[in-house]
């Protein structure tokens, strides 16, 4: 689309007064709104307002502003920021405002060029369409008028916009047409003719309405044990993952991303380095989706706003991200976002602030950083959609805080208002244990509320064997501070099997190797006969040392061992072999039992 054609329609409302970085002010009309784009200079710009007072218009632009100078004009558009929506989103890669990236470099390079106008979605491109509605027929806000194949893997559901319902007058046939091609024409309620075509437009900043939030009662499925087992998260609920640099928030995502049951995986890279975004870049392309065995970037869309990008679209990059995938949700899927990272995003949120000279709160942060997460993060939720189908967002944000202090504001506030905490540790990353997720500092409260899914799922124990385990894995740690003082063989034999027993938990069932084309993931069934069996070692264990066998030969047994290992060495089909491992756990452990009641009954016939 040529410049002349965005720019028909924009009328001057005045001119540029002052600077300061991304925010400017423009001295102009009264007729402008809050949250309205306006386009600034010659190349007009994209700002959006956020501060009205009289004539004075206050702006953040989403463009790099140098050269700007005051007596610029500014041109309204009457319309807040908004994103298309339409078949071709998937696959697709946006900056911070849905500008696709791949057609922004063919036309400027690799560094973006100021004032490039395009639409996010290729509006000439055929899609093949096959209707489910008829003329005559009745429909509401959200009825699904027809269907796309959008690529291999996901229908794509063509809506009828929230605003509109009525009586369907005329339905294309199926074929194929452009996203502005009318595909139905309606008769709407209060008595207009309207054409209604496969693209969207919405703003950001305002959530997608719905019919009714559901409980969110089902697990996300991500295929990491410590996640899964311990610290659940469901779909449609939130989760936050607290890390210091190299602590493996990225990593941790991208597993998520590969492996979870989520139909639609967006990501949103707000303010991470340039570097790092374009490894994701360059490694998600090529990544085969372990479900359909097609590229996993058909199911998925990245927005990438890197550090040295404009501050001010970092921090509309998560809106883009978030309403995106609500209209998905809308389509009845699960959706997973992944915003790396929030902080990233509160800095811009601050420097902003500080531009326009607000008073500062905790760190320099303004006083509406809590009220912009709440909004954030309440987008998300598992709802009854307009449509009447069940559909989800899980919203999974990083959080980076300054040298892993989880004390900042940005990660306190987080905490407000997400119900799973994934807290990374930097020592365990340091000691290559990954995930490195500190099983003592995280926690979830969506374990009542999973609970009835895994007693589906035929894993009735699951409560207790986590209670179990994490009970061993906390006395543990309480113990560990006495090692450091005595040592360990100052420890009563019963106490030193827990610590046994937790480095089996921690070593064969927490440590993950994403690297590892069996470990990599791990089913739910693998997860609990895992668990199973290195709890039933401890139990039987328990009642030998008890009859007074010392813990090293039970050490010294070569079930720990294959304990350890069973999570590399058994695939996800070959489950039949832990019930081996229990075989043998039975066979050591009474032959244990025999040799040191026979060794025992010895000393006593020579003693005696």
């Amino acid at each position: 689309m040529s410049r002349s054609q965005f720019q028909e329609h924009r009328e001057q409302i005045g001119e540029v007064i002052w600077i300061n970085g991304p925010v400017i002010r423009v001295r102009g009309s009264r007729q402008v709104q809050m949250l309205e784009v306006v386009e600034i200079g010659d190349e007009h710009l994209v700002g959006e307002v956020i501060g009205l007072e009289g004539d004075l218009i206050t702006l953040q632009v989403y463009e790099e502003t140098s050269g700007l100078r005051p007596g610029a004009p500014a041109f309204g558009t009457g319309m807040p920021l908004s994103v298309e929506l339409g078949p071709g989103l998937l696959t697709s890669i946006f900056d911070g405002i849905q500008r696709p990236l791949p057609i922004l470099e063919k036309r400027s390079g690799a560094f973006i060029g100021r004032g490039i106008k395009t639409t996010p979605l290729y509006h000439e491109k055929m899609w093949a369409f096959t209707p489910r509605v008829h003329a005559g027929d009745t429909v509401r806000a959200g009825t699904v008028l027809g269907v796309v194949p959008e690529t291999h893997v996901v229908e794509h559901r063509v809506l009828l916009p929230p605003q509109y319902s009525g009586t369907v007058r005329w339905v294309a046939p199926q074929g194929e047409y452009t996203l502005t091609d009318p595909i139905v024409r309606l008769t709407t309620s209060d008595g207009r003719e309207v054409e209604i075509p496969m693209l969207q437009r919405w703003p950001v900043r305002r959530p997608r309405p719905y019919l009714e939030r559901l409980v969110a009662n089902e697990l996300l499925v991500t295929g990491q044990r410590v996640l899964d087992t311990f610290f659940p998260l469901a779909k449609g609920g939130t989760a936050a993952i607290p890390g210091g640099f190299g602590a493996g928030k990225t990593i941790t995502q991208h597993q998520i991303a590969k492996w979870s049951d989520a139909d639609i995986i967006i990501y949103v890279g707000c303010g991470e380095r340039g570097n790092e975004m374009t490894e994701v870049l360059q490694e998600f392309p090529q990544l085969e989706d372990p479900r359909t065995h097609q590229p996993l970037m058909e199911r998925t869309i990245l927005i990438a706003n890197t550090s040295n990008m404009p501050v001010a679209a970092r921090e509309a990059s998560i809106y883009t991200g978030v309403t995106l995938a609500e209209y998905y949700r809308d389509m009845g899927y699960n959706v997973a976002l992944m915003a790396d990272s929030t902080s990233r995003w509160a800095e811009a949120l601050r420097e902003i602030a500080g531009r326009l000279e607000e008073m500062p709160a905790e760190e320099g942060y303004p006083a509406y950083l809590a009220s912009r997460l709440a909004e954030f993060y309440e987008r998300a939720g598992r709802v009854q959609t307009l449509s009447g189908e069940p559909g989800s967002i899980s919203i999974i944000g990083a959080v980076s805080p300054p040298g892993g202090d989880f004390s900042e504001p940005v990660t306190q506030h987080t905490k407000r208002f997400i119900r799973c905490f994934w807290a990374l540790d930097k020592e365990l990353a340091s000691a290559r244990h990954f995930p490195s997720i500190n099983w003592l500092n995280s926690y979830s409260e969506y374990v009542e509320d999973v609970r009835n899914w895994w007693q589906h799922e035929g894993n009735s124990d699951w409560h207790e064997l986590r209670k179990h385990a994490l009970n061993l894995l906390q006395r543990e740690d309480e113990l560990q501070q006495i090692v450091q003082l005595v040592g360990p063989d100052a420890l009563p034999d019963d106490q030193r099997l827990v610590l046994e027993t937790a480095r089996l938990l921690r070593e064969g069932y927490l440590q993950q190797n994403a690297m590892s084309a069996i470990d990599s993931y791990a089913s739910v069934k693998k997860q609990i006969r895992m668990l199973r069996a290195i709890l039933h070692f401890y139990d039987r264990a328990l009642n030998v040392v008890n009859m007074g066998c010392p813990i090293k030969v039970l050490h010294e047994l070569p079930v720990t061992n294959r304990l350890i290992r069973m999570k590399s060495t058994i695939a996800n089909d070959s489950l039949e072999e832990i019930d081996q491992v229990d075989k043998e756990i039975d066979q050591q452990m009474d032959r244990t039992e025999n040799d040191y009641q026979d060794g025992a009954q010895a000393a006593q016939r020579a003693g005696a």
